[in-house]
């Protein structure tokens, strides 16, 4: 009988255990893969791991994504507290579990779970169910699941990521910020052992009062780690004497337009950026500055990046400034990412690639004077004109006239391209759309774009010079943010977009070039340093530009009003370049770039006119510049015949040609030469004909308007017909000037030549003439406004 009771016993021993372990492994399809499906926080880290700033939660909670690891400190108040045979047991603490239940019926109510972490991490995992028997013994099936899924440095993890640590506070890391305003790693043993104790009765902590449970519950337990010789008894009192959280603590926010920015594309992630703390602190401190600077003038905005050469990562990120008031002066807004009108930004991309195809040279005179292309008529910022300026000075000066002259050139279309080319993402329309107003803030950029096509020009100039003299494919890349983006493969390129030598020499315009007087002011911020810099403002004072290069930054600044809202003033020198020098002068010095030698020529230019020397131009200077100059020789230099005492100019009809004294003269075209004279102190103008030659030299010449074909004349705001100001330049002084409208004389003027007309609509002739008999006629369209 015996026998046969023990056969059935194992017999039914084995039938019971094999349903108990195919219970156990299908039981185990109910236990979710991962864990945890709740959404986090989006917490932004610097370069170097530093919390620049947090977004709570889908569901308002602050829980920071999964630890990596556990502070040590933490670690070990942890398991002093809740679990001490963490390591040694398989999810499930039978001792534990009894010793709980003798001490729960002992006192006839719960006052023990006996719980290990695992089994506290089901107990998570499943939403705080309602502590039951039936509750208990599924948590005690799933904690035997975790512990063969996971390690128990995962699960440790896992428990400090997701334990609940009062109000909507959840993870360790969370807790560290919002309790004790700095990261875990960086807490005392009294604050791990605060949070230790925490989750096992989180409605304790209620900061602002000193909760008397909370503080016996801690101390309690850094007892135990003296008893235990985790800790000395001197550090056992100054830990005790540590007084519990006071108040909950904001998380930091460094960077806030850039969380955001980041919290769109990595929203619930943990994202390790390229931002630099120290940089980044700094940037903040001169924005406030400045502000406080520009908010007497009601300019309320601010933004600026920088980022380094060549990785394009970005260093600093400021999207806007904050209102010190209780106004919101669109503070909100990120104006990084915000197209505004460019202004005069643009300008060195068009200079760099009509060097880079051989249609400039940097002292090469370009026209300065009143020009009209259809209904556009640019002028320059001061609303002087200088005749002709070098194509560099003209950069530097950011003059508007000589910009457009040049565009004319080289054509809307390709610059439009190139543009686009560079990474400006903001040009949608057709090149006709923007026409001649593309290089003067036609179109609009963004300052993070902005910012990542200086950038690639300096990293191009720079790999060029540590690559020996390679190109790589997608130059013009956008910056970088992400710390572990991957950069785009890259091939060696043979023929590149633009050249370093272009870069290289459009840089030292905008290095070496002085300021004119206009831009008063603009000495006081710049440093020894060496900084390739532009300013720009837009129409109507209604964004402020500054861009500054160095082989190791980019600084990009923007300054104006969110709302669009112009202010007198409010312009890239006097607004933007004091931000972006202030920035400069807290970045590290670096040596300039290197000439790119092997892609430069040496050559022989004109003095005067910086062409190609003819073979009247006398005086000469040697430049270096990008090869495949394509530039033709100086039309503007003559060989001119005097009389014997050199005061006349003659000619063989009228003087003895043994007599003669030839010279060469620079003479600029009549509308060229009114201005330039007026700013050259040194140009000479031609000496007057000898009575009884003859004239062959042009000597009248209209200023205004340049283009004819189709004139434009609005009507005034009171409904009367406008007017056409018509301005003539003559190379003579205290002549008479006859002034005719269809053959209808008008009248006359002298030394200044300027006639006031309101012709109807169609086609009229305008014919001048002097009392030397030289004649000048050109025949017109007036169309009304």
């Amino acid at each position: 009988m015996a026998k046969f009771l023990k056969k059935r016993f194992w017999k039914w021993g084995r039938i019971v255990f094999l349903a108990m372990l195919v219970l156990f492994f299908i039981g185990g399809l109910f236990v979710p893969r991962p864990l945890f499906t709740a959404s986090y926080s989006t917490v932004i880290e610097s370069s170097n791991g530093d919390l620049l700033g947090a977004r709570i939660s889908d569901d308002e909670q602050w829980r920071f994504p999964s630890v990596d690891s556990v502070p040590e400190k933490y670690k070990v108040c942890v398991l002093q507290f809740e679990d001490q045979h963490f390591y040694h047991h398989p999810g499930v603490n039978l001792v534990s579990i009894g010793r709980a239940m003798w001490q729960n019926i002992k006192a006839r109510k719960v006052v023990s779970g006996g719980s290990t972490i695992t089994m506290q991490l089901s107990r998570l995992a499943r939403g705080n169910k309602t502590r039951n028997l039936k509750n208990k013994l599924i948590e005690v099936f799933w904690a035997l699941h975790i512990e063969l899924r996971y390690s128990k440095t995962e699960i440790l993890n896992l428990y400090a990521s997701h334990a609940p640590f009062g109000g909507n506070v959840v993870g360790i890391d969370a807790a560290s910020w919002r309790y004790f305003g700095r990261e875990s790693e960086q807490l005392s043993w009294a604050e791990s052992a605060t949070l230790a104790v925490l989750p096992n009765a989180p409605s304790l902590i209620y900061p602002g009062r000193l909760d008397d449970k909370l503080k016996q519950k801690r101390d309690r337990l850094l007892q135990m780690l003296l008893v235990s010789g985790t800790i000395d008894s001197l550090t056992c009192e100054l830990a005790i004497s540590e007084p519990l959280p006071e108040k909950v603590n904001a998380l930091p926010n460094t960077a806030y337009h850039f969380t955001q920015l980041v919290n769109e594309s990595q929203k619930g992630e943990r994202t390790h950026t390229t931002i630099d703390m120290p940089i980044q602190s700094r940037v903040n401190q001169i924005v406030r500055k400045h502000q406080r600077r520009l908010k007497a003038n009601y300019i309320n905005n601010m933004a600026v990046i920088v980022a380094e050469i060549p990785s394009k990562k970005v260093r600093a990120y400021v999207g806007n400034t904050f209102a010190d008031d209780s106004l919101n002066h669109g503070n909100y807004v990120d104006v990084v990412q915000a197209p505004r009108s460019s202004g005069s930004i643009l300008k060195p991309f068009l200079y760099c690639k009509m060097m880079d195809e051989g249609m400039l040279l940097p002292s090469m005179l370009v026209p300065d004077i009143p020009i009209q292309f259809g209904g556009f008529t640019p002028m320059n910022f001061d609303r002087h004109y200088n005749g002709a300026v070098p194509a560099e000075e003209a950069l530097a000066r950011s003059l508007n006239i000589p910009a457009v002259h040049l565009l004319r050139d080289f054509g809307v279309a390709p610059f439009h391209s190139f543009l686009k080319q560079t990474g400006m993402s903001t040009l949608r329309q057709s090149p006709d759309y923007y026409g001649l107003s593309l290089i003067l803030g036609g179109a609009e950029v963004k300052l993070w774009d902005l910012a990542g096509m200086y950038a690639s020009l300096a990293t191009i100039l720079d790999t060029y010079n540590n690559e020996d003299g390679v190109y790589f494919s997608s130059p013009f890349s956008p910056l970088i943010w992400n710390e572990n983006q991957k950069r785009a493969q890259t091939t060696e390129l043979e023929q590149p977009v633009v050249r370093a030598a272009s870069i290289y020499s459009t840089f030292k315009a905008l290095l070496e070039v002085t300021r004119p007087e206009s831009e008063w002011g603009w000495e006081r911020f710049a440093q020894s340093k060496k900084i390739a810099w532009k300013t720009g403002t837009s129409f109507g004072f209604r964004d402020a530009w500054a861009v500054g290069v160095t082989p190791k930054y980019v600084v990009a600044v923007w300054v104006g009003n969110a709302d669009g809202e112009g202010r007198a003033g409010l312009t890239g020198v006097s607004a933007a370049a004091p931000v972006m020098f202030d920035v400069f002068s807290a970045l590290p010095d670096v040596q300039w770039f290197d000439v790119p030698v092997d892609e430069m020529d040496s050559i022989e230019v004109c003095s005067e006119s910086g062409f190609l020397p003819g073979e009247n131009c006398t005086d000469r200077k040697t430049i270096l510049v990008p090869k495949g100059n394509k530039i033709g020789v100086c039309q503007w230099h003559q060989r001119i015949h005097l009389n014997a005492a050199q005061t006349h100019r003659v000619n063989a009809n009228c003087y003895p040609v043994s007599q003669m004294v030839h010279k060469n003269w620079f003479v600029l075209p009549p509308a060229m030469e009114y201005y330039y004279k007026q700013q050259n102190v040194l140009y000479t103008t031609l000496p007057p004909l000898l009575p009884g030659c003859t004239e062959n030299q042009q000597q009248l010449d209209f200023i205004y308007p340049r283009e004819w074909n189709r004139v434009f004349i609005p009507v005034e705001l009171d409904g009367t017909k406008g007017k056409l100001i018509v301005e003539l330049a003559h190379r003579l002084n205290n002549v008479d000037v006859y002034w005719y409208l269809d053959n209808d004389f008008l009248g006359v003027t002298k030394n200044i030549h300027q006639f006031e007309l309101r012709p109807e609509p169609g086609w009229h002739t305008i014919t001048v003439s002097d009392n030397r008999g030289n004649l000048l006629t050109k025949r017109f369209f007036v169309v009304n406004g």
